[in-house]
């Protein structure tokens, strides 16, 4: 059974990258992980299934921080997703969630997005504007349609197939209308061979923008940063959380994590003893 695991793995490293377009670094991380884990995960023949009992493995990994963890147990799990597709009926077992503290990416100061795109082409220079003048996910973004996109605004398709529309920037609009103009796409924003583009791809593309000048930036640290723009710009909470298609408000507040210093300065506005002090 292990040989086999071996030729199935090699078979779901080239879907990662022919099929999902994933990066040769995250590919390479995948491949670590199985190598890693196989030594360990004990397999078990039950009638037609294969169990994978990864416990053993998670007793060996169990010094590392969490979101390692998590990350190493998401690469098994999408691995038995494909076996499964294959027909192979595998069950994880020991799969039970890491909890992973919920910590939110650094915005990037406006002045480092500006001197990434200097460095940046067309297309990359859309995808960081894209992200970061409307705020949107990476997921939203793979799976923009030109239909929506119109002089003002840019309707999004989010989380629970909410709708939301966001205004779009008159600078925006000109980078699109010129990326248009050269590459003619048919349905989707961001395609290759009629296919929207993947996730990882434009992942990949923020990754190598933001490298040339020496920062590592993730596509939601682009979201964070519009975020938190808007924010402590004055924009109203209620409009934020609606245009990054938050459920409530207190999303995000959390999300946005207002630094106290903004908080002190609405309290000295508001407060009728601050006010007496002015």
């Amino acid at each position: 059974m292990k040989k086999s695991i071996d030729k199935y793995r090699r078979e779901f490293l080239e879907s990662l990258e022919n099929l999902r377009g994933y990066s040769d670094l995250t590919i390479k991380s995948y491949d670590e992980v199985l190598k890693e884990a196989f030594v360990y995960v004990e397999i078990i023949q039950q009638n037609a299934n294969h169990i994978f009992n990864i416990m053993p493995y998670r007793i060996k990994i169990a010094h590392l921080n969490p979101k390692t963890i998590s990350k190493k147990l998401s690469a098994i799990r999408s691995f038995v997703s494909y076996l499964n597709d294959q027909n192979m009926k595998v069950i994880l077992k020991s799969d039970n969630s890491v909890k992973v503290a919920k910590t939110l990416p650094k915005p990037i100061q406006h002045k480092y997005i500006v001197e990434a795109l200097s460095h940046a082409n067309l297309q990359e220079r859309l995808v960081v504007v894209m992200l970061y003048t409307l705020g949107l996910r990476i997921s939203e973004l793979t799976s923009l349609v030109l239909g929506n996109i119109s002089t003002d605004w840019v309707r999004v398709l989010g989380k629970g197939n909410k709708q939301r529309d966001i205004p779009l920037l008159s600078s925006t609009k000109l980078l699109l209308d010129e990326y248009l103009a050269l590459n003619s796409p048919k349905k989707f924003l961001f395609e290759k061979n009629r296919e929207k583009l993947s996730e990882n791809s434009l992942r990949y593309t923020v990754t190598k923008v933001f490298k040339r000048v020496s920062l590592k930036v993730t596509p939601h640290q682009l979201r964070h940063s519009y975020a938190t723009a808007l924010l402590n710009n004055n924009a109203p909470i209620a409009d934020v959380s609606e245009l990054l298609g938050h459920s409530s408000m207190a999303t995000t507040q959390i999300y946005t994590k207002l630094g106290s210093a903004l908080k002190q300065q609405n309290y000295s506005k508001a407060h009728p003893l601050c006010i007496g002090d002015k």
